[in-house]
């Protein structure tokens, strides 16, 4: 899904990333008191485990195991909020569970939505009014605008980050102050408590070695990198929306730590809405993520119906339970890297194989040709899903024969035939397997643990949660590899004894 998470008090990060998130929240523009003019806001640090300045009274208080948004005797300033501003009496509680220490040996606990009576399929938990959803089409008031920005070089998640940090500058002015408090909560984290390695140290991003994983980090860190270097596009686009903020241009007004840390966060918890405009399509919903639990395998999603979004929950529950929705078709890897958590079951998590075409390859052009007319590229990814390795692997074999080919004649006999035959011999075959078996133990020995080792840690049972998050993911990631391993080696046992491949073709396909 699924995401994530994964988005006039000013937030800075105080040391590490765990600090302080500046969590935006405000999604649009309802009439309010006009804030008398005060002088500019500074961004300073706070202390670490308050995400936004409160009483230490309130920090003080014991969490109540559940809020009741119907209830009349609910205090919670969150639930209050959404009452006062039109939420339709639902069918869920807000109850809290602990988290592992994070901040300093301490942390507040985290918020869940949760059947609040026994639901069955069908029934409708919960719907929010559309003034409750943060939309680009409310955040800046023109879906034309909202649609030239998101097509060129903003994303959607960039310009709703930036709108809710202003906002979030507005402090208790703000109208959306309870949901930014709820959101600086969360930090971006997901259901294990575990926060985007997008903002992890160094050290912590080491968890990863080995997983394709930790390079999409990094290149996701440069992509929000140059969204920031852009927003002040939308400053001068969208001027109507900041005339009401009186602070510097974007990249004046917010460090790029802090933009990172708010992007994630907003990525943890923006839903996307389907048969809606482009300007709804990501949105940010009162109730929903990181309240909501993602899981792979549910079918529930929240639905923009009219003027309000709701939420069909897909399984009966009973009072007490977590509500669960679909995060989309996303990989592990995918939901580490938006939303912090990995699901054991998903049915959606696969590896990638990369293999390519030589381009030096004299042949190159013919090559092409035939993989081109076999719905294959020259660079050509396999994705290998969960208990379909084999397939896999029989599927890239075709591919790979190409590679192996050097006598003319045969490339012309295998372009005026139909298909992708190529003329096969036992060695030629075997070397083929063998280029395969060796890619995927160099792959493997990539990883600085073994699959047995991960195990040994997991059922331990002390890992700290970023590293049990990431042991998760590489586990997964090993299985399939020695899944495609042992497919390979199956392969090559059905060859004719004593088959051995000939030296390597000078032109076979690059995997990676």
């Amino acid at each position: 899904m699924a995401s994530v998470s994964p988005a006039a008090a000013a937030a800075a990060v105080s040391g590490s990333h765990h600090g302080r998130l500046l969590l935006p929240s405000s999604p649009r523009r309802l009439p309010r008191p006009r804030p008398r003019p005060r002088p500019r806001l500074r961004l300073a640090a706070c202390h670490a485990d308050t995400l936004l300045p409160s009483s230490s009274s309130e920090a003080r208080a014991p969490p109540a195991p559940a809020v009741d948004p119907s209830s009349e005797s609910a205090t919670d300033c969150f639930v209050d909020w959404l009452r006062a501003r039109g939420l339709p009496p639902g069918k869920v509680d807000i109850r809290e569970r602990p988290v592992p220490c994070l901040l300093n040996g301490k942390d507040l606990p985290l918020r869940y939505v949760a059947a609040g009576v026994d639901l069955q399929a069908g029934d409708v938990a919960f719907e929010v009014p559309m003034s409750l959803v943060v939309t680009l089409e409310r955040v800046l008031g023109d879906e034309s605008i909202a649609e030239l920005l998101t097509n060129n070089k903003l994303s959607e998640l960039a310009c709703l980050a930036l709108y809710l940090m202003y906002e979030k500058k507005q402090g208790k002015d703000s109208f959306w102050y309870p949901y930014i408090k709820e959101l600086d909560r969360h930090r971006g984290r997901g259901q294990l408590a575990v926060e985007s390695p997008l903002l992890w140290t160094e050290s912590e991003l080491d968890y990863l070695t080995g997983s394709p994983l930790k390079d999409e980090v990094v290149a996701r860190d440069e992509a929000i990198r140059r969204e920031y270097n852009e927003l002040d596009t939308l400053w001068f686009m969208a001027g109507s929306l900041f005339q009401q903020y009186p602070f510097d241009i974007p990249t004046e007004a917010f460090p790029f730590e802090i933009f990172k840390q708010a992007f994630v966060a907003v990525q943890s918890c923006v839903v996307h809405l389907q048969k809606v405009s482009l300007a709804r399509r990501f949105a940010l919903v009162p109730l929903g993520p990181p309240l909501l639990t993602y899981k792979s395998n549910c079918k529930a999603m929240l639905t923009a119906d009219g003027d309000s979004v709701r939420l069909v929950v897909d399984r009966p529950y009973k009072a007490g339970e977590p509500i669960i929705i679909w995060c989309g078709p996303q990989t592990n890897s995918r939901l580490v890297l938006n939303y912090g958590f990995v699901d054991e079951d998903n049915p959606f998590d696969r590896i990638a194989i990369e293999a390519s075409l030589n381009s030096e390859d004299p042949q190159y052009q013919e090559k092409r040709m035939v993989a081109q007319r076999n719905g294959k590229l020259a660079i050509q990814n396999f994705n290998v899903y969960v208990g379909k390795e084999k397939q896999t692997v029989a599927e890239m074999l075709p591919y790979l024969r190409l590679g192996y080919i050097s006598d003319p004649d045969e490339m012309q006999s295998i372009l005026s035939s139909e298909g992708d035959t190529c003329p096969l011999s036992p060695c030629t075959e075997r070397a083929v397997l063998d280029q395969l078996v060796g890619y995927l133990e160099s792959r493997l020995a990539g990883y600085p643990t073994t699959l047995d080792e991960d195990e040994a840690m997991l059922a331990d049972g002390s890992l700290e949660p970023k590293k049990e998050v990431a042991t998760r993911l590489v586990r997964l990631e090993k299985k399939m590899i020695h899944a495609c391993l042992q497919a390979t080696n199956e392969f090559i046992n059905d060859l004719p004894d004593h088959t051995v491949s000939p030296c390597p073709a000078p032109y076979a396909p690059e995997l990676k």
